[in-house]
Parts: structure tokens; sequence; C-alpha cells
């Protein structure tokens, strides 16, 4: 019988930064991974294998950081555990008894049971190494190549297939891609960009059926169209990997994830759990998010390894900003708070700030790109309530700004007075600054 104080399931960026959030806080206490692959691989950087990065061995996440601080390794997997007693047995038949408990164990790809979805050629983005490298080389050899849905994921894996020169289709059955991120007028930016690089998008569209014997031939679409395709991808989401801990007396949405309170304590004492298996909650309604995101994940874990042993209160997940962007060559998209269709959808009073101007000033700098901002404001309070930005990749850091502001309880007179620093070939000109120009066009509304 192996005895740890602090054990952590999972290995991914949630399952790391508790271990070593657990272990800086608390460094006389034991702290155990246990992770299923000796190797595992950074999330976010998944897509960008095809061709940005090139190969699945250039996304490894290192764990070098960690081993320093004392944390150690079991690579196994655990199969059953038990809280009333503390102990965990895995797979290689390891039992371990612990103290405090972390449950960081990810999730996995939804795959859809329509008609074909078990040929072969019809793969998932996965984020387990040997699969990823499989998924490469069909990509490879692959001439057609159709994706599934069209959220963050399934937008990025696109246009990383189609800089090789294949010929991409993507598929999403909602009004726009990245539909629940983005309202109409931003995601059409996005899908504008994405047709101008010869991506063929189909929006409002479903894949009834995937055709083929054996192998993938062919998709027939909702609007009666069959396209050839050497290759699917599914990309519709992820599932919390909680299905081992049904019945086992820890409290489940109805999603699975695991219902944790602000501090990211389960319903069982001494438990934890962080990431993608962690339930969450939006920041302004309190209502159920189904982000699943590494930078949500390294929040939650921050938490949760600050407050293994008693609560310090200035370290609290007061819920979900939904902060995110993404980049596809030519354009970032990011996205915090609100948009106007959840707003419209929760009963909010708001008004819209929308700014438009250039990253960079003058507008002769080489690198300079249009940006588009669209701020939300409380039309009552002037709170700032969500932002969208669509750019350049200065739009990566403007939205974290934009996320602060909220979490800072920060009025449209706030952003407009905001004090920033201004640099030309970094910024737009604090004379038309797109974030304090949005604030001043919703101040004028109110």
């Amino acid at each position: 019988m192996m005895k740890k104080e602090i054990v952590v399931i999972g290995g991914g960026p949630a399952g790391l930064i508790s271990a070593a959030t657990a272990k800086k806080n608390f460094p006389d206490k034991d702290v155990l991974i246990i992770k299923e692959e000796k190797v595992g691989l950074v999330p976010c950087g998944i897509p960008y294998i095809f061709s940005t990065i090139g190969s699945v061995d250039g996304d490894i996440m290192s764990t070098a950081g960690v081993e320093k601080l004392g944390v150690e390794f079991l690579v196994d997997e655990v199969v059953d555990v038990s809280f009333e007693e503390k102990k965990l047995r895995t797979k290689a038949g390891e039992e371990i008894e612990y103290e405090k408990l972390i449950l960081a164990v990810g999730s996995t790809p939804i795959i859809p049971k329509i008609p074909g979805h078990d040929l072969e050629g019809v793969y998932t983005v996965s984020k387990y190494k040997d699969y990823l490298e499989k998924l490469l080389e069909a990509v490879k050899s692959a001439n057609r190549i159709l994706i599934i849905g069209g959220g963050f994921i399934g937008v990025e894996v696109s246009d990383e297939i189609n800089k090789l020169g294949k010929d991409v289709t993507i598929v999403e059955m909602l009004e726009n891609l990245l539909p629940n991120a983005f309202d109409d007028d931003m995601g059409g930016i996005l899908e504008e960009n994405m047709k101008n690089k010869g991506i063929k998008v189909f929006t409002k569209t479903k894949v009834e059926k995937i055709l083929g014997d054996g192998k993938v031939r062919a998709v027939k679409l909702s609007n009666g169209e069959e396209l050839e395709t050497d290759l699917v991808i599914f990309s519709v989401g992820y599932r919390p990997n909680t299905g081992w801990l049904k019945d086992k007396g820890i409290r489940l949405m109805e999603n699975g994830s695991i219902w944790v309170d602000e501090y990211m304590r389960t319903s069982v004492k001494d438990v934890f759990a962080v990431g993608d298996c962690a339930a969450h909650r939006s920041f302004f309604t309190r209502k159920p998010s189904g982000l699943m995101l590494a930078s949500t994940a390294t929040f939650d874990a921050r938490i949760a390894g600050a407050n293994l042993y008693g609560l310090k209160v200035i370290r609290m997940n007061k819920g979900n900003l939904a902060v995110y962007s993404t980049s596809v060559e030519g354009l970032t998209l990011g996205r915090a708070g609100l948009n106007e269709k959840m707003a419209k959808e929760e009963g909010f009073e708001y008004v819209i700030g929308k700014a438009q101007g250039l990253d960079r000033h003058p507008g002769k700098i080489p690198d300079a790109t249009k940006i588009t901002v669209k701020l939300l404001f409380s039309k009552a309070s002037g709170i700032l309530l969500g932002g969208q930005i669509a750019g350049g990749k200065g739009v990566g850091e403007m939205i974290n700004i934009v996320a602060l502001a909220m979490q800072m309880g920060a009025t449209a007179n706030d952003m407009y007075t905001m004090q920033i620093g201004t640099h030309p070939l970094l910024t737009s000109a604090p004379t038309t600054y797109p974030l304090l120009l949005a604030a001043e066009d919703a101040m004028r509304k109110m």
C-alpha cells in the first residue's frame, strides 16, 4: 500500500498546476500525480501539429518545472476509488492511500452516433499522443478532408490542414462558426476569412450520414448534397471523463461534470475537482457553463491547490468569465463575458459600444491590421458585461484587459478613462484606441 498526502489524478494543465500550487503552498506535504501517459501534450497546441508545429512531438507538455518542485509522478490509470477509505486502485494493481485528492481527469471527444461514424477514416481530435500521430499521418495521405463542427478546435484544425494545400470543408449545424462564442456579426468576419482561403464552409447544415463500404467515401448533408471526402474529423465537443465515478457517492451534474463549490471542493470531504471534469458557472448568471479551456483549468487548479488545508478567501472561483481567443492565419478573435445573444436570452438590458481602427499607428506600419471591438454594458449601471474583438494578434492580450475589467466590476466610464500605454509598433494609437472608443460609443447611448 502506497501512502501519499496529496494525490492528483490527471497530468494535463489542471493536474500539473494543481500539484505545483499544492507543493508551493504546502512544501512539507508529499504530492503525487497519477497520469495515464508518460508523455502529455499541450491541449491548446494540438490543432497546430498539422502545419504550424508540424509534428506531435513538437507539442509535448514539459513537466520539468513541476518535477523540480519535488512532485512525484506515477504512470498508471486509476480504475477505482473508495472515498470512505480514502483509497485508490490502479490498472496495474497499485493501491494508494491519500489525505487530499484532486480530480483533474479531463474530458474525451464526443462521437455522434450518426450512421457511418465507425467507418475507417473517421477520427476525433483526441488528446492522446499515439492517436494523434495516426491522425496526422492520415491527414498527410488524404486529399479531401471534412471537419464536422465549427467550434474552436474545428476552426483551428480546418485552418491548419488548409495550409497543407488540402481540400478542406467544415460543416456546422448552427448559424455561424464559433456559434456559442460570438454573435453573428463577429462570427461572419471569421467565415469570410476562411472562405477567402479556399475553405468550404457550410453553416446551418448537418451531416446526416457518413457513406462508404468499410472506409469513408462521402458524407450526406441535411441540404441533400453528397460531398466526397477521404477523411472525416469529428470536432463537436468533449464530455467529462467521469463515467467511472458514477455510484461512488460523489455529486455529478447532468452532463457528467463534478459539482464543486467556490473553492473547487466536491461533495466529498477532502476531494477537489478541477478543469474539464469540474462543473463551471457563468460569472454573471451563475448558470452552468460547459466551457472547457486550459486557461479555465489552470485558474481552477490554483484555487484548489491553495485551499487544500484551509480556505484562503482571496482565492475563490466566483464564476466563469468565459474568456478565450482563437487565431487563424490573418485573423484573431477574442471574447470575454456575455455576447449579445446570451444577454438577450438572460433578459439583460444592455447597450452596445462598437469601434474600428488599426492595431498599429500610423496605418502605414507594415503589419498594421484592422481591429473591430464590440463591448456590452448594463444599460442602467454601465457595468461591463462582455466584449468581442476581431483583428491581429494583439487581440489575444486585449481581450484579457476586458476580462480583468469585468472581474473588477468596471463601467463604461472606467473603460473610457482607462490609462493606456501605446507604441507605434505594438498598439493602436492613443487617440483612437478601440477599447476606449467602444466605451465612448456605448456611453452616448445610455
